[in-house]
């Protein structure tokens, strides 16, 4: 950015018509005009902000500077604004400063950051993270799907230390599990994703850098202590040469593995979220065109992404990266089995938080047909298999590794912690997990990895979508739990 063009104001504000639209973005200008009729929002939204300075909108809009480099080609960033004025936005932590909450200390599992997180997230950022798709039926099935393995433990091992260091992809890690990758984590912290590397670094954890974070890779990568270990994801841009200047950038950067999502050709209906965009102010600004004022901030993100995605490209993906590449999305065993036959070094079951197709199943049940199917072909060597969603235990977590899982990704839990406490939070989640998987590890007769087998989980009624299962009284409204209790004291 130091041998960008310098731009006086002056200059942006001669241009600002629908056929020549110049705006300031966070310090740089760039010239929308090609770019208004792609812009998912409308472009009356730009039009609002030509020749002006944009970063207040952009940013109230829950867009992440970030997407200015993975969105637009190079080309529309014009130069860097001569100097902008002083922003008078208001700070996330402000806001969150002014609301009470319980001492982090009396925070005993992920289920209490949801609840204070819930409390201190503004309506946009709660409903964006919380939401699923349609009627919710596979958020939930993330989860209760956990409760439906059982455990057989063994007695009399010694079990005085307890060991679950591990490699993922052959990069270590103190625990088998990742900070998955997550988008707009300034909505919870005015810091964003930046925070994650930050705890990652100190938990000695893999954190997931995503495509569509609040913080640009450069901040994370200027983040990161020496050594630490990142993996990216990334949504294919239909821009073919963006996509691979991200990729080429994120292995220069030190990125050990590229995670492709490969389950969103179109983002799914997150109504919850959509809900709330019809009626915020931005909608009413894009009366007279065609967009839907029901799109929701999720829906909007997908014009760029790849809906031509398909196996063929995994031989492109090879051709511009030395990076292990990872299918993030996969959730059959026929695409298991694809993948190996495509050289890629590992999946990821996933349904994207229950954020997708609605009756989508669950990674862990999605774990067990897969693993059965690597096994028949002997490809279980062939590559690695992570799953994600619905990991609220340390026992889940136990649940995943003895059906063949190498490591489990961490989502809206972190968001949750990012939220209600910042950086400390993040790492007390991480320190959650920690210490519930060795409890667990202990009382399963397990002093190591090594040591967790299938024959110790009981899976016969997992793919039993209709069998009961023991009510969850700690991820519902039902249980008035010692944090809830004490926030309407205050």
């Amino acid at each position: 950015m130091s041998d960008m063009r310098i731009i006086s104001v002056k200059e942006v504000e001669q241009h600002n018509t629908e056929s020549d639209c110049w705006v300031i973005i966070h310090g740089r200008v760039f010239d929308l005009t090609k770019f208004l009729d792609d812009h998912p929002g409308g472009k009356k939204v730009i039009l609002r902000q030509a020749g002006k300075d944009g970063t207040r909108p952009f940013d109230a809009a829950m867009h992440a500077e970030s997407w200015l480099d993975t969105l637009l080609p190079p080309q529309y960033c014009l130069g860097k604004i001569e100097k902008l004025a002083t922003s008078d936005q208001t700070k996330e932590s402000e806001v969150q400063s002014t609301i009470p909450k319980p001492d982090i200390s009396e925070m005993i599992n992920v289920f209490d950051m949801e609840t204070v997180a819930s409390r201190v997230l503004s309506n946009e950022a709660w409903c964006y993270y919380s939401s699923g798709a349609d009627d919710e039926i596979t958020l939930r099935e993330n989860h209760s799907a956990f409760q439906r393995i059982w455990l057989r433990p063994r007695v009399l091992v010694d079990v005085k230390k307890i060991d679950f260091t591990t490699t993922i992809l052959g990069q270590s890690s103190t625990i088998p599990i990742y900070i998955t990758a997550t988008a707009l984590g300034k909505l919870a912290h005015p810091e964003g994703e930046v925070v994650f590397t930050r705890a990652c670094a100190n938990q000695g954890v893999i954190q997931m850098v995503p495509t569509l974070g609040s913080c640009s890779l450069d901040d994370i990568l200027n983040a990161k202590v020496k050594d630490q270990i990142l993996f990216f994801q990334l949504y294919v841009n239909q821009n073919r040469k963006l996509t691979e200047d991200l990729v080429r950038k994120a292995e220069k950067g030190g990125c050990k593995a590229l995670c492709i999502t490969v389950d969103a050709p179109a983002f799914g209906r997150r109504e919850k979220d959509m809900r709330l965009k019809s009626i915020s102010q931005n909608s009413h600004l894009q009366k007279g065109t065609a967009t839907k004022r029901d799109q929701g901030y999720a829906m909007s993100l997908t014009s760029f992404i790849d809906p031509s995605l398909n196996w063929s490209d995994i031989a492109w993906f090879r051709s511009i990266t030395n990076m292990p590449i990872m299918l993030k999305g996969v959730q059959c065993s026929e695409d298991a089995l694809l993948a190996v036959h495509h050289g890629c070094d590992g999946i990821i079951l996933s349904n994207h938080g229950g954020r997708q197709l609605d009756y989508g199943r669950s990674g862990i049940e999605i774990l067990s047909e897969v693993m059965d199917a690597l096994r028949y072909h002997g490809y279980e060597n062939k590559l690695e298999v992570w799953i994600d969603g619905g990991i609220r235990r340390g026992s889940d977590i136990f649940k995943a590794l003895a059906l063949g899982a190498k490591a489990v990704g961490i989502g809206r839990p972190t968001l949750y912690g990012l939220a209600a406490y910042g950086q400390e939070g993040v790492e007390r989640v991480i320190e959650m997990f920690k210490d519930e998987l060795a409890n667990t590890m202990r009382l399963m007769g397990t002093p190591t990895l090594k040591d967790i087998l299938p024959s110790m989980v009981i899976t016969k009624n997992l793919s039993e979508h209709y069998s009961s299962v023991p009510a969850d009284f700690l991820s519902t409204n039902t249980y008035r739990s010692v944090p809830l209790a004490r926030l309407s004291k205050l």
